[in-house]
């Protein structure tokens, strides 16, 4: 089956989580494409850095400046390395995030702008890219330059080969696209760098060269890019989807080719070989870094993307390993989740998505989907996140910065989105259902600290409210369902395979049960079977209840009791009955001593 697990120096998943991420304490944390976690020994060896270390201002002489500087100096090459790359290719420019690194090429690009007797240059995104990709456009309308949003659908190679490589021709234009969607975790051809830099595929048919903007945030968080082979002129990053610390920096990886011809009218401290304050005289600095990092970089956040990559390949042994541990996360909730039905057939989960699942090279270790009731009625989001906040289980919801793929996957047209905005709906609110349609969908992402346990326990939640307790459960059978990930254990660690599709899901459902075949043993999935508890103890527990009935009725078992108390929103549950009475505050004791 498909990895789970990854080959590090901390063992199984669980120890990682033992030793690295023991803040979590009983939370299941869903929200990775967002942002993801920091390892404990990140922060410990950042810390022990700083106190052992002093560095000055980079811009400064000294010998403590000048070890800043070279710090960072290696940090890129590091960097570089890291995408498998060289200076020799790409420059580093270090941002305050990904959002910025776009606006810099928004505002450096070499437009060309459009005039009634020669066209100009072009800005083409794909629909399902995020808000700060399709805000460069609010820039490159000042500047006249056409912008054309094109769905991915419409991304189809030419017949002839003409445009790009024009020699009459050389007008500069831009196409903009994610290495993998941050609302459904599709990841689109990196392939397409080549073709459109070669004319083979053209996002319009227009004549001059095209160069190719790679939003890569997303993406890098749990796969590995190979800048040597994908060679796109602008990598966009944000390093706290990779190392979860530190936020507020990420980078532009410029490809050296173009790098000399972005233009830039600001100038800030550090970026002038010299320049005048009385006269328009401004000399940049040689370096294409040091001439677009205005001011004085985040040196010490910068300092601490070192101790982030030791973290990363330390922890998990590299990238590769957390492509696949991530994905055999998702491909197995992917396959429970989309098997749960009522009992009349109707499924429990609306599923967005592209693909089903079925490799890691089409789909990153995002699921994003809407709860449905029996009747196939949408259940809102904001009250899935509610329920959800009871269990201590976090992930997000909306339409996570990204309209068009919200758009695409939830059926919603123009005029839809504008409709909600008069009926009061803007991005971020919790106004989830308007007219029985949703406004927005609930997003789960896995990172390499993710655990089977994280899965299970948000499958738990999906079924404890919307099947258990209640005659609704139908589950297809055994045959028919797919596998969750196996392990094939390592001396130091873990191992993968990149058989996915190998590993039927073995599921059955006795007594309305229903169990999973887990990577460390059978466990289950529904909160009937409570954790480390065997199908034998229950049955013990429960009997062969249904064959003692009369006739017509079905048998109920109790399994869990949750006590929500009169002053609180929360739930604990009772394990025992001494636990209720541990509770002065709580009516039923006072009931039922």
């Amino acid at each position: 089956g498909a990895a789970y697990g990854g080959g590090g120096g901390k063992g199984s998943p669980r120890a990682l989580r033992r030793a690295e991420f023991a803040r979590l304490g009983g939370m299941t944390y869903l929200d990775h494409a967002g942002a993801t976690l920091f390892p404990q020994s990140l922060l410990k060896a950042f810390t022990e850095d700083l106190s052992a270390n002093i560095y000055g201002n980079p811009h400064s002489q000294s010998i403590s400046s000048k070890l800043t500087y070279d710090t960072i100096e290696h940090i890129r090459y590091r960097l570089l390395q890291h995408f498998n790359t060289t200076v020799e290719d790409y420059t580093v420019i270090f941002t305050s995030g990904c959002t910025a690194a776009l606006r810099l090429i928004a505002e450096a690009f070499p437009w060309v702008p459009g005039s009634p007797e020669e066209p100009g240059s072009c800005f083409c995104y794909l629909t399902d890219s995020h808000t700060s990709v399709v805000g460069m456009r609010g820039i490159t309308a000042t500047m006249n330059v056409l912008t054309v949003p094109l769905k991915p659908a419409e991304m189809v190679p030419q017949a002839e080969e003409v445009g790009a490589e024009e020699p009459s021709c050389q007008t500069p234009h831009l196409f903009c696209y994610p290495a993998q969607s941050n609302f459904s975790g599709t990841k689109y051809p990196l392939e397409w760098i080549k073709e459109i830099k070669s004319g083979k595929l053209h996002p319009i048919n227009v004549l001059g060269k095209w160069f190719v903007l790679l939003d890569a945030a997303s993406y890098v968080s749990t796969s590995p890019l190979d800048l040597s082979v994908h060679q796109a002129d602008f990598v966009p990053l944000s390093f706290y989807k990779m190392f979860g610390f530190p936020t507020g920096l990420g980078a532009l990886l410029v490809k050296n080719e173009i790098a000399s011809h972005l233009r830039k009218t600001y100038f800030g401290g550090g970026t002038a070989a010299a320049y005048l304050a009385g006269e328009d005289l401004y000399l940049p600095r040689r370096s294409i870094a040091e001439r677009f990092e205005d001011g004085t970089v985040s040196f010490l956040d910068i300092i601490a993307l070192k101790h982030g990559f030791d973290a990363l390949e330390r922890l998990t042994g590299g990238m590769e390993n957390i492509k696949w541990h991530t994905f055999a996360l998702a491909h197995y909730t992917y396959r429970v989740l989309s098997s749960l039905k009522y009992t009349n057939g109707a499924p429990v989960v609306r599923i967005y998505s592209d693909t089903d699942f079925s490799s890691p090279e089409t789909q990153g270790p995002i699921i994003n989907f809407n709860v449905l009731d029996e009747n196939g009625e949408i259940v809102g989001y904001s009250q899935v996140d509610r329920l959800a906040g009871l269990y201590n289980i976090h992930f997000r919801t909306g339409c996570f910065c990204n309209t068009g793929a919200c758009q695409q996957h939830l059926g919603m047209s123009n005029n839809d989105i504008k409709k909600n905005l008069q009926a009061g709906h803007v991005c971020g609110d919790d106004i989830d259902v308007i007219d029985g349609r949703p406004t927005g969908s609930v997003r789960i992402s896995f990172g390499y600290m993710s655990t089977f346990e994280d899965a299970q326990t948000f499958l738990k939640f999906i079924i404890a409210t919307r099947l258990c307790g209640c005659k609704m459960l139908n589950c297809p059978p055994q045959a028919e369902t797919p596998s969750p990930v196996t392990v094939s254990p390592k001396e130091n660690g873990y191992t993968y395979d990149n058989h996915v599709d190998k590993l039927p899901l073995k599921r059955s459902i006795t007594d309305s049960q229903l169990k999973t075949s887990s990577p460390s043993g059978l466990t289950s999935v529904c909160p009937q079977l409570a954790e480390g508890q065997s199908e034998r103890n229950v049955t013990e527990i429960s009997g062969n209840s249904t064959e003692m009935q009369p006739s017509g009725t079905t048998a109920v078992t109790i399994t869990n009791i949750y006590l929500y108390p009169i002053k609180s929103c929360a739930a604990f549950e009772v394990n025992a009955f001494s636990d209720v009475l541990k509770d002065s505050h709580c009516v039923v004791c006072h009931r039922y001593p």
